[in-house]
């Protein structure tokens, strides 16, 4: 049990731990930590800090738990206690498998982990490879989407807390899936931060969209730096996490050196020797800067992977017609090839939307396929539209399953969104529950404020603070067998267990990538070794050329089509999948 207490605070001329009911006065240390040393209990302890003279506690920077949220007293938590059943479970890193993004909370009716637990069965036989959790550390309020987070270091209690987060993991790996934890370390939320109490973790005039960065380049900044590399550890060590998604790093201001993304790319390496299995980074940029996935002899920072919104910009724009916004440049079938052969579409182009050139190539010499995670929708896609509508609330199913396999079959690392497989009919809105009346107010007001430059109608926008926004967007698992919605995961799993299958699907030389593409006829072919992928956006039947010398076969079908020498008649917004002979 946990005997010694020792926080960093610098700002601090008095530092006294609260620990059951009692004060403890504490020593200053070096370089700004306090110490103090606390009789050892039969089991965990509430404790919190009173700073210089305060009467009110707060919590502990780095507590394990917060049973009573995030402004009341931390509890003590040992990750050593749980017995861990998950030694076969051998990680394939970050090797171009499907990745299925969840949230807890809406995942299932009751929102834990032991209830998503239940569901691992159903994910094992849909048959990605990994799940993807956002963000569950500690937030205000009972639900949220996870990235309003203020104590990095402790799990959600309405989840289950760390243990349900541990038994997840378990059972998880045990199940044959990996695990990976969408993380935030470029803010802090609105409620709940008392991290400037204690010393300068923010940086204050270095703001992002979200409120004040985090101090990684002023005075102090080491410290700070360590606290997110220690968490980075954290989730590895403590919880067996296999990767973690980075939020937003365009939005960490780090002017050193050796940048902070450089650094968690060291520690994770180090961590995953240590451990003795792979582990991996994958980041969320909009920089479309190949320097983040660029290996560090090269000097690249060394990470895993990141997300390529252009591709998802591209598929959106050319299943749905929307072309409004950050859509405008993406409004053709030639984006769509550019894409799919160089990762990026924005390499060095002009950006409409920014109103500057923006990107730069990537070398296809040293980056793989599988280093981009692609998808044609994501909570944020999604959850960040006006009404949180879903692509199943405007596209019939041919255009679905154009999607899907457009998705399932290229080069990259395809990821899904939590409900796409079946076609969900339920939202996924953008939802909060500040207990702060003002706070949960400002919050609506600026969400309508966000939609004014995609011409979005604010009648349509739901009040985050009201629960029903929160129940509305939890999946319904009754639609699973119902017949549209069967349909459609029976399509994903086919498509899937094919990805899995066919070598060429998985083959991770971008160079290898080839795209035929007709614009005025909207059909579009991409070579993969000797498989082939046939897509037809169009909404009336298109004949399209096929390769293998009048050989092929079809391997899979989205709509019957008539495979006849050397072309494929395709139906509308249909799709099928050919190899050769």
């Amino acid at each position: 049990m946990k005997t010694d207490f020792d926080v960093w605070a610098p700002k601090a001329n008095t530092m006294t731990l609260l620990a059951d009911g009692r004060k403890l006065s504490m020593s200053r240390g070096d370089n700004g930590w306090w110490h103090v040393q606390h009789a050892e209990l039969p089991g965990d302890i509430d404790y919190g800090y009173l700073i210089d003279d305060a009467d009110t506690p707060v919590p502990d920077p780095r507590s394990r738990r917060q049973p009573d949220g995030v402004h009341a007293l931390s509890r003590t938590f040992d990750p050593g206690l749980h017995e861990w059943h998950d030694g076969d479970w051998v990680s394939p890193g970050l090797d171009g498998g499907a990745i299925y993004e969840l949230h807890i909370g809406t995942f299932t009716p009751e929102g834990t982990f032991d209830a998503a637990i239940g569901k691992l069965d159903y994910l094992v036989d849909l048959g990605v490879r990994y799940v993807e959790l956002l963000p569950v550390n500690a937030f205000n309020g009972t639900h949220n989407w996870g990235y309003d987070g203020v104590l990095w270091y402790a799990v959600q209690e309405t989840y289950g807390g760390p243990e349900g987060y541990q038994r997840f993991v378990d059972a998880a790996h045990q199940a044959g899936l990996g695990v990976i934890q969408d993380v935030v370390y470029n803010h802090l939320g609105p409620s709940g931060n008392y991290l400037p109490m204690f010393g300068p973790y923010l940086s204050e005039g270095k703001g992002n969209t979200w409120g004040d960065s985090l101090n990684l380049d002023g005075p102090l900044s080491d410290v700070v730096r360590r606290y997110i590399l220690d968490n980075v550890r954290m989730w590895f060590r403590d919880f067996h996490v296999d990767g973690l998604r980075l939020d937003a790093v365009h939005a960490l201001h780090d002017e050193r050196a050796v940048h902070i993304l450089e650094e968690m790319a060291v520690e994770t390496e180090n961590c995953a020797q240590e451990l003795g299995k792979p582990l991996f980074l994958v980041a969320e940029s909009d920089l479309n800067d190949p320097r983040l996935i660029t290996p560090r002899e090269l000097n690249g920072y060394g990470l895993s992977g990141q997300w390529s919104d252009d591709f998802h910009h591209a598929a959106h724009t050319n299943l749905t017609g929307e072309n409004g916004g950050y859509y405008e440049d993406f409004d053709s079938l030639a984006a769509l090839a550019k894409v799919l052969k160089d990762g990026f579409f924005h390499d060095g182009s002009f950006s409409s939307f920014r109103g500057r050139t923006h990107g730069r190539p990537i070398n296809k010499e040293v980056v793989e396929a599988r280093q981009l995670v692609t998808c044609i929708q994501n909570h944020d896609q999604i959850g960040n539209r006006a009404a949180g509508d879903r692509l199943s609330a405007s596209l019939d199913y041919p255009r679905l399953a154009l999607g899907a396999v457009l998705n399932l079959t290229v080069p990259f690392t395809p990821m899904i969104f939590m409900g796409e497989e079946f076609g969900a009919s339920t939202p996924w809105q953008f939802f909060t529950s500040h207990p702060e009346p003002e706070l949960g107010k400002a919050t609506a007001e600026g969400r309508l404020r966000e939609f004014e430059r995609m011409g979005w109608d604010p009648a349509t926008v739901p009040n985050p603070q009201d629960p029903a926004t929160f129940a509305n967007s939890k999946l319904d698992w009754s639609e699973v067998d119902q017949d549209g919605h069967a349909k459609l995961l029976d399509l994903y799993r086919r498509l899937l267990q094919l990805r899995a299958d066919r070598p060429d699907l998985t083959d991770q030389d971008l160079r290898s990538v080839n795209v035929d593409f007709d614009e005025v006829g909207r059909w579009l072919v991409l070579h993969r070794g000797d498989t082939a992928v046939a897509l037809n956006f169009a909404d009336a039947p298109r004949e399209v050329p096929v390769p293998f010398n009048g050989s092929s076969k079809v391997l899979l079908e989205t709509v019957p089509a008539e495979l006849y020498g050397d072309a494929l008649q395709l139906p509308a917004y249909g799709a099928a999948v050919l190899a050769a002979g």
